[in-house]
């Protein structure tokens, strides 16, 4: 039944002592000398099928485990957070090797990849991208595409067999097989997964447990939200529809049923868009992502006014929706709390066990939840440019996300640094840092250095000078020059947007990351096989060209 979403007993997860920190590990337990040499995957639980990935492999994976803080399960158990398989397993047999019909709704289910990768990249991934899910392809209308022919031509290659995904708990009414276009960094399919466990892997601070975005971009007549400008939106015809799917949405957001959430997401971004109020059952299965059973649920708001299912949203979900608005506390973490017992704030601050970073999210509850005027945005702008000219009177400085979109309000601020010359950002980022700690800005650091490739990042919190002052959210990320457009294109959004320019860029053999927009890839069922060649994007003009899309100013992308 889909009300199962809200009204299911979430399942019993054993809250762990002191000393039973390790029980499921299999025989090699943590030992002295494996000491921990970061935090990435901390809070992480992890079952690895052995099958098709072997002994010696499995011995390593577990170690790498271990050693970034990570937990070990030797079976599947209530307390797996992520269970890995062979590259080479689809869905199905997994099931038929872990004896189940089905995984709980909290478990992911991820190829070998996943594993590799994050290890490899030193950060927790986006499990996502490597989930066994189906094929998925643009809700584009095939007439109204655009060109699709690539840049640069794709090269002839041996494209190995790759099992196709199959979806986890799909429910066939709720039309959840049309593409969920990401904008998380891409990552090339592992050519030796044994090679890169063997290589190391470097501290890392980063430990955030943040839910992530499952919106759809919107449809909008079977064009690319790219290629126009959301200044163009028109009125909401449908709002006394969305207005009753959104608190269903979002309830199923806060239960951890990802699935629903994705559909209610898709069907209430389709509605917005939607040129004309909605008439009849008929018309509404006609919208692209909108199936039969929210048809029903439509046709429902229209003659009655209301929607009974918000009539039987659980008690949890306002208990859930406060404990994920504690910055780094996602879904999963605030599931865990509810289970445990805890229904209030002071639950948390008194009986949880909390890391570095919920505290500090803890700490700056109120002030981290309230949007920020743009004047204050600038003025954080202009402190971290003023550390900046400090080190370097030539760095470019510039603030990016909503601030740079035109919003009036600002959720947090991300600042990129970078530098004309190609060369002389490196060695920047600890001396910008160094003053903005010393002049007392910074007042708590969430993530102090985490590197992506050549770009290194900080998140934390900081405080403009005077007594009536609150504390903020404040990335700061210094980039290659080469690296500046994508950089400045993906950190200023809006989600939508991004995964507009991602899907379309897939279309033409081509992806975008904010390193990079990359010709001739080669992708087999989503998974990437070969990663490209970078194309020549001094500025995000010509990435806009590169896609064959009109550019679009900052405050057109806002949807």
């Amino acid at each position: 039944m889909e009300g199962h979403g809200i009204l299911k007993a979430f399942p019993k997860v054993k809250r762990p002592r002191p000393n039973d920190q390790n029980k499921d590990a299999p025989p090699h337990k943590r030992t002295p000398t494996e000491t921990i040499t970061g935090t990435f995957f901390q809070g992480v639980t992890i079952y690895i099928v052995p099958a098709g990935i072997g002994k010696a492999r499995c011995d390593i994976f577990h170690r790498q485990i271990t050693q970034n803080g990570g937990q070990i399960a030797s079976t599947l158990s209530p307390s797996c957070t992520h269970v890995v398989v062979d590259d080479s397993v689809d869905c199905n047999r997994a099931l038929r090797l872990l004896k189940v019909e089905r995984l709980p709704s909290a478990v992911q289910l991820v190829k070998c990849t996943w594993l590799s990768s994050c290890i490899s990249e030193k950060r927790l991934l986006d499990p996502d991208d490597y989930s066994l899910l189906p094929p998925e392809s643009p809700t584009v209308a095939p007439s109204e595409r655009l060109n699709e022919t690539a840049v640069c031509p794709v090269p002839e290659v041996a494209v190995p067999h790759v099992p196709l995904k199959i979806l986890k708990n799909q429910d066939p009414q709720e039309n959840l097989t049309e593409m969920v276009p990401e904008f998380h960094e891409e990552d090339g399919v592992s050519q030796n997964d044994l090679e890169a466990l063997i290589s190391g892997v470097h501290p890392t601070e980063k430990n955030q447990d943040q839910s992530q975005s499952l919106e759809e971009y919107p449809v909008l007549s079977g064009k690319w939200v790219c290629s126009q400008p959301s200044t163009t939106k028109g009125e909401n015809h449908n709002k006394h529809i969305t207005d009753k799917l959104e608190p269903l949405g979002k309830a199923y957001t806060h239960t951890g049923d990802k699935w629903r959430a994705l559909g209610y997401s898709k069907a209430i971004n389709a509605l917005k868009s939607y040129h004309k109020p909605i008439t009849s059952y008929e018309e509404a299965c006609k919208i692209p992502g909108i199936g039969k059973r929210m048809a029903d649920k439509i046709m429902e708001i229209m003659e009655s006014g209301h929607l009974r299912k918000l009539d039987h949203i659980g008690e949890e979900v306002p208990v859930l929706e406060m404990f994920t608005n504690i910055w780094g506390a996602g879904a999963k973490t605030a599931q865990m709390w509810y289970q445990q017992g805890f229904r209030t704030l002071e639950d948390i601050r008194t009986k949880a066990v909390l890391n570095h970073t919920l505290r500090i999210g803890l700490k700056h509850y109120d002030d981290l939840l309230e949007r920020m005027p743009r004047s204050e945005a600038n003025a954080i702008e202009k402190k971290v440019k003023e550390a900046a000219h400090s080190v370097d009177t030539q760095l470019v400085v510039m603030a990016c996300g909503s601030y740079r979109r035109g919003k009036t309000t600002c959720g947090d601020v991300d600042v990129l640094i970078t530098h004309p010359d190609g060369v002389s950002h490196k060695g920047v980022f600890s001396k910008v840092l160094h003053f903005l700690h010393q002049s007392g800005f910074l007042t708590d650091d969430l993530v102090s250095h985490e590197e992506n490739g050549e770009q290194k990042k900080y998140m934390g919190i900081c405080r403009l000078p005077g007594p009536s002052q609150r504390h903020r959210r404040l990335d700061i990320i210094v980039v290659p020059y080469a690296e500046f457009a994508c950089s400045l294109l993906y950190f200023t959004g809006s989600a939508h947007f991004n995964r507009s320019m991602r899907a379309l860029a897939k279309t033409k053999h081509m992806s975008l990351s904010e390193h990079s927009l990359n010709c001739a890839v080669v992708r087999q069922h989503g998974v990437k096989l070969l990663a490209g060649t970078p194309l020549h994007t001094l500025t995000e003009n010509d990435v806009f060209k590169q896609l064959g899309i009109p550019y679009r100013e900052p405050r057109e992308r806002d949807w």
